[in-house]
């Protein structure tokens, strides 16, 4: 980032309103998030994350060192925001999860719980699949969505902004913030 005048500007010269989140303050909770999750699950069969692309990816790598049990790894990718910064409320599935989720204890990651469009659409098809358990992990949660099911675990809540950073973005830019920033 660049200081110009009062405002910070972004990498492409998009002006920062303001930092929501430090990294500080991110690596600390997700350290909490991965005590929590540890603690909930049974140590000898571990859980499967299913990070949900691509906004999850960052938060779900740093999550999963901090799961401290047997932990597999799989993607999927839907998207409902395209360049825009709301959602399309169209909720399209681009890639499914090879695993197998029948019998386990499954960890959906989520970056944001905005419109709640994504999870209320997903969570039906994967508990179709027929998981021992599943429970949801997002980032953040903006509290305004209407959710056939909560997350379980949530590391802040969210302002009603539009927010980039630590895998976050405005149309593919600024994921690779180590903060997560207003915009």
């Amino acid at each position: 980032m660049t200081r110009v005048g009062e405002t910070e500007l972004l990498p492409g010269g998009k002006p920062l309103k303001r930092v929501v989140f430090s990294a500080d303050e991110i690596r600390a909770r997700v350290e909490e998030l991965g005590d929590e999750v540890s603690r909930a699950y049974d140590s000898s069969e571990g859980v499967l994350v299913i990070g949900l692309l691509k906004g999850s990816f960052i938060f779900m790598a740093d999550l999963v060192r901090n799961i401290r049990l047997p932990v597999s790894v799989d993607f999927l990718v839907a998207s409902s925001y395209g360049a825009e910064k709301t959602s399309s409320g169209n909720v399209r599935l681009l890639y499914d999860p090879e695993a197998s989720l029948r019998d386990r204890d499954v960890l959906l990651v989520e970056d944001i719980v905005d419109s709640g469009h994504t999870l209320n659409e997903l969570i039906p098809q994967l508990m179709a699949r027929r998981p021992r358990s599943l429970e949801v992990c997002a980032l953040l949660h903006k509290r305004v969505a209407r959710l056939d099911r909560e997350p379980r675990w949530v590391g802040f809540d969210a302002p009603e902004e539009f927010l980039v950073g630590y895998g976050l973005d405005f149309a593919e830019d600024f994921r690779h913030l180590p903060f997560i920033g207003s915009i």
